[in-house]
Order: structure tokens, then sequence, then C-alpha cells
């Protein structure tokens, strides 16, 4: 019954996508409820404890999560995903006490937005630690950075993660949580695959089962070229989304992705670093539910 539903979406919204089929399109669809523009709204967390700039205990920051989740689900926001970004200078290296910290925020975000898809990303490139986090939290996907392919991050030399991710997914029993992955992402350097286009690199995570990829700029806040969208897309049968740089003036840009990930626009002032500007948000929404429709 579930699958049959799924499959009559997914022909009503093949009109809104490009070349999009198969069973990554059938679970994204059963997330989201669409195919197209699905805005993802970021929850920054506060410093985390054992950070340098962790000042605050869970609790607080628990709090200042939820109001954030709060303000996106009354703007209308299809989904969220919660990042530990304050967390630096980030580390390969990420504690115990990070994905403890990550697990419990996520979990209150979940219960007060159950109806919202919920990801997460924790930084840096701790993919393991974001499956365990999302498993633990009823979150429903991962941002995995480094899925494919080496890239030298601000954080140190990065070597690709898919195998041991995806043995880790299957062992943790958590199939069910789908991987979105960067490819050529921010804050990197890509020189060693500079002979490596983003259409090939897409191709490389689809045939490594990533659930999806997202396309960046060159650092937070920045556009990502909407020619590699339109390229990565023509390249690759699952859902590509934009993790950078999309605001109000841009969007038809990007309007044929299938998410779009939103941070640093949504902030007060356009800053990360600032809480959530429920106006902004609202206004966003308004935008693309029009565009989209």
């Amino acid at each position: 019954m579930l699958e049959n539903s799924c499959r009559s979406l997914l022909a009503f919204h093949s009109r809104l996508t490009v070349d999009f089929r198969g069973e990554k399109a059938m679970t994204f669809l059963q997330l989201f409820g669409r195919m197209k523009s699905v805005v993802i709204g970021m929850v920054h967390l506060k410093a985390l404890p054992g950070t340098p700039r962790g000042t605050l205990p869970v609790a607080q920051i628990l709090e200042d999560a939820c109001k954030e989740a709060e303000i996106y689900r009354k703007a209308g926001i299809d989904g969220l995903m919660v990042e530990n970004m304050n967390d630096i200078p980030y580390t390969l290296h990420v504690g115990p006490e990070v994905t403890a910290s990550m697990a419990t925020v996520c979990a209150a975000v979940k219960q007060i937005c159950p109806r919202l898809p919920l990801g997460v990303q924790v930084l840096a490139c701790a993919n393991q630690q974001a499956l365990a986090v999302a498993l633990a939290a009823g979150a429903d996907f991962v941002r995995a950075e480094s899925f494919v392919f080496s890239h030298v991050a601000d954080e140190g030399l990065v070597n690709a993660c898919a195998g041991e991710l995806l043995r880790y997914r299957k062992a943790i029993g958590a199939d069910h949580i789908q991987i979105f992955a960067d490819i050529k992402k921010k804050h990197s350097s890509h020189a060693m695959t500079s002979d490596i286009s983003i259409s090939e690199m897409g191709k490389a995570a689809e045939f490594f089962l990533a659930d999806g990829v997202i396309l960046t700029g060159a650092a937070t806040g920045q556009e990502a070229d909407p020619r590699e969208l339109k390229e990565v897309q023509r390249s690759v049968r699952i859902p590509v989304l934009i993790g950078s740089g999309v605001t109000l003036d841009n969007v038809e840009k990007y309007i044929d992705a299938n998410a779009l990930i939103i941070g640093s626009y949504f902030k007060h002032q356009g800053d990360w670093r600032n809480c959530v500007d429920y106006d902004k948000v609202m206004t966003f929404m308004d935008k693309i539910n029009k565009l989209r429709d």
C-alpha cells in the first residue's frame, strides 16, 4: 500500500524533476512528500561541552535549539538539520561528549517537531557519530562529508568513508536513515581530484550507494554553481541537493534541485552565528511555495 502510494506521488511530481527515478527517489519522496526544492532549515547549536568556545550547559543548548526549530516549524519549513557549527576549530577526532550532547538535543528537537524530517551533521567528518545520533534521536537523514575521494580540508587530510560508513549503518540497524553526501565540498582544496569532474564525482557517490549528493559553493553562505546542478542532475539518478548560498534573490537558479539546505540566509543579518529570523523564513517559504507549485 505504501509503495503504491509513493509510486503515485512519484508519477505526479515527475514533471518537476530532471531524470529522477528509482529506489532512491522512492525513499526521498516518502520522507519529504515532494521531489522538488524541499527546504531544509539549519539549527546551528551553541558550542558543545569540551569544545574551545563551550560555556553553556547542554540543557541551555537544547532549549535554544528547540526555540529555533519551533520558529522554523511555524514558518512552514519542510525539514530541519541540526549541526554543531559553533564547535570551532573542528577536529577529525570527535569526542563522545559531542555525540552524547548531539543525541540529546536532536531527540528533543524531534519531539517538538515530530512531523518534520530531521537531519544530523556532526563536524568535522564525524559521519559514523552522525548516524549514531540519528538512530538514537529518531532522525531521518545525515549529511556526510568525505563520502567519496580524498580532499584537503581546513581540519587536514580527509579520506573517503563510504565503505566503512555503510557497513556501520548496516551493523547498527540504521538502513532507514538516508545519507546525503557532499561532493567537492566547501572549505576544502580539491587539487588531488582536479582531474575528476563534479559529474564523475556524483556518479561515484551514486555507485557507492549514497542516497543523494550535495553541491556547495567554496565556503559557508557562498553560492553553488547552477551549471554544476544541471551537470550533476544529468549524470545521476539520485537526489541532488544544494548545500550553501541559497537566498530569496537567487532561489530561481536552484528551483530544480531536489532540496535546498539553508542556514546563513535564514539568520539575522545573514550570519549563521545569529538566531533564526522568522520573517525571513516566512517570506522565503511564501516565494518557494509559489515557484514550485
